[in-house]
């Protein structure tokens, strides 16, 4: 059985260990380090991603005990914003951690690629489909579908059911790459938007991009933003009188659930993870058990669980990468163990032995007036 196929039987319950990778001396710990918003407009979407990865961790360090390994996740707070990715991602790289790990702004993820491929890094789980960091990228390893799938998804959901007026509303700095994949998506389906609205991310005012997709008359509108923008967008629409169909993408993660709930609306919403309540799938059922353990008051949610995959997803290709007990996997060693790996979880397979895109799945499911996923 050769190195790939080995890798690829990996899993965290019954880790096949990869000999002979390299290694740096170390204490047995395998730092990840991540930047995410934990204040800002994003704030929400980055603590969920966050406390996923910290439920996975808990899960795997027991198991790594045996090994002489542990895995202590570094987080910095960006706020969403671009420069400061770039500050804390370099600021990462130079205190050695072995893999970086659910970053939650795309825009930021993008913008660090350089860095991240000259330091020979793997960028693993980046909270976002951006498209920019999916095209021919070296090291960097997705556990979730990129926008290119959920837009397709999407708009054949809305032209299923014979809705052509869409509004589209996304944010202003959003990469070229999901343009391009929006354009693709919308000629597939002959759609031609009525209007397309961009926003600033921090902007606060939605008054002016309300009125623009209200003047435009449109059956559906289309979110490809953080969750803040979709909230305030619809509660100024519905209180226009506004009564066509809400779809929102994966971008907007369980606070957008939540909160149109409050609203007592429903929405379409593209999941690219397990729903929360499929307790028959072990992913979701470990993540709940997990997440008790080092939160009682903690509750799963998409984003949430889509940290918590990622973080099993890296731990599960350091443990197979090392070289021997209590030796740290090196950078190189661990891409090289993620490129082969297969991990079914229960409910949610990545498999990089085909490439880096880890998981295509995407499920658009009906949200009804309680946050209940019901479609």
């Amino acid at each position: 059985m050769n190195r790939r196929d080995w890798l690829g039987q990996c899993s965290v319950g019954g880790v096949a260990w990869a000999f002979g990778a390299g290694a740096r001396a170390a204490n047995g710990v395998v730092r990840l380090g991540q930047s995410a918003s934990l204040s800002g407009g994003q704030a929400r979407y980055g603590k969920d991603v966050q406390l996923g990865l910290r439920a996975a961790l808990h899960h795997v360090n027991s198991q790594a005990k045996a090994r002489g390994l542990s895995f202590e996740l570094i987080t910095l707070d960006d706020g969403g914003k671009r420069d400061k990715v770039q500050a804390n991602v370099q600021e990462l790289l130079d205190r050695g951690v072995e893999a970086l790990v659910g970053l939650t702004s795309g825009a930021g993820a993008e913008s660090v690629l350089h860095a991240v491929t000259a330091a020979g890094v793997p960028l693993v789980g980046v909270a976002s489909g951006n498209m920019g960091i999916r095209q021919g990228v070296r090291g960097v390893f997705h556990v979730r579908a990129g926008y290119d799938v959920e837009y397709r998804r999407m708009l054949t959901y809305l032209t299923t059911y014979g809705l052509k007026r869409v509004a589209l509303v996304n944010l202003r700095d959003t990469s070229g790459a999901n343009a391009r994949a929006m354009t693709e998506a919308l000629a597939q389906e002959r759609i031609e938007p009525v209007v397309q609205v961009a926003l600033d991310r921090n902007t606060q005012d939605f008054a002016a991009p309300a009125a623009q997709v209200l003047a435009a008359k449109p059956d559906a509108v289309v979110f490809t933003t953080n969750a803040a923008p979709v909230l305030a967008m619809v509660q100024r629409l519905d209180l226009a009188g506004f009564r066509g169909l809400v779809l929102s993408s994966s971008f907007a993660g369980q606070e957008v659930v939540e909160g149109i709930a409050a609203m007592r609306r429903t929405f379409i919403l593209s999941t690219v993870v397990p729903r929360p309540t499929r307790l028959q799938h072990a992913v979701v059922k470990h993540c709940i058990e997990d997440l008790q353990a080092i939160d009682p008051q903690a509750r799963v949610g998409l984003t949430v669980l889509e940290g918590y995959i990622t973080g099993r997803v890296t731990a599960a290709a350091a443990l197979a990468a090392a070289p021997r007990a209590g030796a740290v996997p090196s950078r190189q060693a661990l891409a090289e163990a993620l490129h082969g790996l297969r991990l079914d979880l229960g409910g949610h397979v990545v498999d990089y032995t085909q490439g880096r895109h880890g998981s295509d799945f995407v499920d658009i499911v009906s949200v009804d007036r309680e946050g209940r996923m019901i479609g």
